[in-house]
């Protein structure tokens, strides 16, 4: 009688977006990558300027670097993920007592209106097609006069990296594959606008826009990473918002 290793099937295809299975290896690469410990992370931080005693949503947290830099920095700071294994490795960062919750922003919130006073959503925008219901309820959780503080993949980088060129009007999809340390991969998929579609997303779901910004790296990453250092400071990378929500007249 064959042996159950004769009749073994051929593995699923892999899942994309599935932080799930790489969650280890993409929480220990961010630790000190250039492109998030040293470029990403520090302009979201600048950006959020003093925080402390304000009450923060960070939204898409991963494994919490960024919950524990604010954190650190006075705030009062509430994370959700849609990955489970992320939060359990923030959980590990943060402590029992952090609040986390596993929420997937393309669904309502699970807050009341006004509860937050930012939102910070670090690099989760450019996963999502339609970015109304997302922005409606960030918008709904923040107090007026709130600020949502968020990072993008660049759109003029997106439409740079395949060939022939797509329409840079449109609004369309691309996968890509991530890469960890030993060489496995798991495929991503992203979704690319132009910039007059973000910025008619953010005034449509009630935001004003406040601050656009096209950072330079940590100067402490140049010894480093010296290389690529300066490719990142002489080439465009992420692209960073502000929105305020507007003050009630009333």
């Amino acid at each position: 009688m064959p042996t159950p290793e004769n009749h073994a099937q051929p593995a699923p295809p892999a899942r994309v977006n599935d932080y799930d299975s790489f969650a280890e290896a993409y929480s220990a690469l961010g630790e000190t990558s250039l492109l998030n410990a040293y470029y990403e992370r520090p302009a979201m931080l600048s950006l959020a300027g003093d925080v402390a005693g304000r009450r923060l949503l960070d939204a898409g947290c991963g494994s919490g670097p960024l919950f524990a830099a604010l954190r650190d920095r006075g705030a009062l700071v509430t994370g959700i993920d849609s990955s489970a294994g992320m939060l359990e490795l923030a959980r590990r960062r943060l402590g029992a007592e952090a609040a986390l919750h596993v929420a997937d922003l393309s669904n309502p919130l699970p807050f009341a209106d006004g509860a937050f006073d930012d939102v910070l959503a670090s690099l989760v925008l450019h996963y999502l097609e339609d970015w109304g219901p997302t922005l409606t309820e960030m918008r709904r959780v923040l107090r007026p006069g709130g600020r949502l503080i968020t990072s993008v993949q660049h759109p003029f980088v997106d439409y740079a990296i395949q060939d022939p060129r797509p329409d840079y009007s449109a609004t369309t999809s691309y996968t890509g594959e991530w890469t960890d340390l030993v060489g496995q991969t798991a495929p991503m998929i992203f979704w690319r606008r132009p910039l007059h579609a973000m910025t008619d997303a953010f005034t449509a779901a009630g935001f004003r826009l406040a601050v656009i910004s096209e950072p330079q790296p940590d100067p402490a990453a140049h010894e480093l990473y010296p290389d690529d250092f300066h490719s990142l400071s002489t080439k465009i990378g992420f692209l960073f918002f502000v929105l305020e929500v507007p003050p009630d007249r009333a």
